[in-house]
């Protein structure tokens, strides 16, 4: 039988996932049998030829049950089913798919978001359910793009939020340089977030004497914590202490109304980016991220078919 769509594994997965930490290859291991997959089903791969069909959706299955909090992950590979999950497999489920993750308050917060582009302009809006039946190609291949970036920049946010203090401070270096600033040359930046760092976490010299630089502060807090305005008294204390005048303050969460007020009153250049710039630069740069497929869509070209 062929495989089914990933809304229609969202249950066998969560089971799965109810069992203990599973990577999506034990997961496959384990529901095959039950939906009576056979070794060419199992061998079916995407047109890109990277990936099984089975693989891609119940990747697909696992991340939108982590957006309704059905599905945790536990380390990079491993998943398992959260509290939350347990409980709605305790109702007996016939089905999990995107009805069932609506009644999730934070599903729908990230699916509003996603279908509006989060706040980054440069992304295409999602179609509405009434208006994807009707969509041209091009208006599908656009909002299908605009999904998967969305996606990765959720799964990206997620992995910085897991991170090491020190890594995350590199990865802030690093954007900096391929955003361009040290004249994008690597050995122009250096984290430097250490006990007694006199709160300063990072450095990007934008001239090879030094005499210009751009002093970081980056801050890995989880989603639901705002960053206030003594955070940003702070930073502007330490860049007094270096007589600094240029900041950059990264965090993955986001910052208060005070803190942004804050940041526009003083006489210091503090730069703020939340977790949303955050992962639009990190994507936008190639940061953390690479290219998986490219897909080329032509037309026909008309001046070559123009006859003297």
């Amino acid at each position: 039988m062929p495989v089914p769509d990933f809304q229609s594994l969202m249950q066998p997965v969560l089971r799965a996932a109810a069992d203990g930490e599973i990577t999506v290859a034990e997961c496959v291991e384990k529901i095959a049998p039950q939906l009576g997959l056979s070794s060419e089903d199992l061998g079916e791969m995407l047109p890109s030829g990277r990936q099984t069909v089975i693989n891609n959706r119940i990747h697909w299955a696992k991340f939108y049950m982590t957006k309704a909090g059905l599905v945790r992950m536990v380390r990079r590979g491993l998943f398992t089913a959260s509290e939350k999950g347990r409980q709605l497999l305790t109702t007996s489920p016939e089905r999990i798919d995107k009805s069932v993750l609506a009644q999730y308050p934070e599903y729908v917060e990230w699916w509003e978001k996603s279908r509006a582009g989060g706040n980054d302009p440069e992304t295409a809006t999602l179609p509405s359910a009434e208006h994807a039946d009707t969509a041209t190609p091009e208006e599908r291949i656009e909002a299908s793009h605009a999904l998967l970036t969305n996606t990765l920049r959720a799964e990206l946010l997620e992995r910085l939020v897991e991170t090491t203090p020190s890594f995350f401070e590199q990865v802030i270096v690093d954007l900096l340089v391929a955003m361009g600033y040290g004249g994008g040359r690597a050995e122009m930046g250096k984290a430097i977030g250490k006990s007694g760092d006199r709160g300063i976490d990072g450095i990007v010299k934008e001239d090879p004497l030094g005499l210009d630089i751009v002093y970081i502060q980056a801050k890995r807090y989880q989603p639901h914590i705002t960053i206030g305005r003594p955070d940003l008294q702070a930073f502007a204390g330490s860049m007094e202490g270096f007589g600094a005048t240029k900041g950059v303050f990264v965090t993955t969460s986001s910052f208060a109304a005070s803190a942004r007020d804050f940041a526009g009153r003083i006489s210091k250049r503090i730069i703020l980016i939340d977790g949303e710039e955050l992962t639009r630069l990190m994507v936008k740069h190639n940061v953390g991220v690479r290219s998986r497929a490219t897909y080329e869509v032509k037309r026909i070209d008309e001046d070559y078919f123009v006859e003297e």
